[in-house]
């Protein structure tokens, strides 16, 4: 008699339900957030890469070399000749040093000599999103075309600055901080400006 009672009670069904559900509506709910954080953390490493790429185009270039590069007799330029995208390989920037990558390359000169990657450039786009460290941060300069052979009003070529953050991650709720998720590499490329000063609004 007890037994078959037993069998027939129902009373506590929606506990043993709720039991079961329960673990994926936490999962589903963890996912959600995570979906959120994620998009946030994208966003704040897309925005602090534009920023660092509007600073780096209005600062000196890091390679010393390349600012007092002269290009009057390269390739057959002449005084106030438009210097052809050809005319500049790729030089790549760390924290630490400029490198070719390809030639031509001018003279790389001293590096950072006003000190504008620590001082300016990185913590500018550590505003945007802390966690960034100066290894994430690559700038690169390319020829762009732009610029004048002879140009007495500083520095002649208007190379392509691009500013590259890698090695960013992102660790997930779901997950419950078991392991990090890489995040994609971002860059912005713009053309240099005045590329002179150690200061940027």
């Amino acid at each position: 008699m007890t037994v078959r009672r037993l069998l027939r009670d129902r009373s506590a069904s929606s506990a043993a339900e709720f039991a079961l559900v329960l673990p994926l509506l936490i999962v589903l709910l963890l996912g959600i957030i995570d979906a959120g954080r994620f998009m946030w953390e994208y966003n704040r490493a897309e925005k602090a890469t534009a920023e660092g790429a509007r600073i780096a185009v209005v600062t000196d270039a890091l390679s010393g070399g390349l600012q007092s590069a002269g290009y009057v007799g390269v390739g057959g330029l002449t005084q106030g000749d438009l210097i052809p995208a050809s005319a500049l390989g790729k030089i790549r920037c760390t924290n630490t040093a400029c490198t070719c990558q390809t030639t031509p390359c001018p003279t790389l000169g001293t590096f950072d000599t006003n000190g504008v990657f620590a001082s300016v450039i990185l913590p500018r786009m550590q505003m945007m999103k802390d966690g960034i460290a100066a290894t994430n941060v690559r700038i690169e300069y390319s020829g762009s075309g732009l610029g004048y052979a002879g140009d007495p009003n500083g520095m002649e070529v208007s190379p392509l600055v691009t500013v590259s953050l890698t090695g960013l991650q992102f660790r997930p709720l779901i997950l419950f901080g078991m392991t990090n998720v890489n995040l994609p590499d971002f860059s912005t490329t713009l053309t240099a400006e005045d590329s002179a000063g150690s200061q940027s609004n």
